[in-house]
């Protein structure tokens, strides 16, 4: 197993940022087959290979996951598409 931790801030409103993770879920969801849902600010997503979290905070939000063995092994190229996403919708 493999984790990725990514903090990154923000000063987007909770709605803008909230919206932001909506469309990446919806994104994995439609491309990966990655299912996903939210408890107050923290959305929790899931597929065979792959559970995590993306967690809203004020000037934070903060991605989790835990990659099984094959995945593990893109772990660089998933690590750079969340960073290019945050950079893109919060930056």
């Amino acid at each position: 197993m493999s984790s990725i931790d990514i903090q990154r801030s923000h000063q987007r409103s909770a709605t803008e940022v909230r919206d932001a993770v909506e469309r990446l879920a919806e994104k994995m969801a439609d491309r990966f087959g990655v299912e996903y849902g939210w408890n107050g600010d923290v959305m929790a997503f899931e597929r065979p290979g792959v559970e995590g979290e993306i967690r809203i905070g004020d000037q934070a939000v903060q991605v989790v996951a835990e990659l099984g063995f094959m995945l593990s092994m893109m772990k660089g190229p998933i690590e750079a598409e969340i960073h290019r996403y945050l950079d893109e919708k919060l930056g």
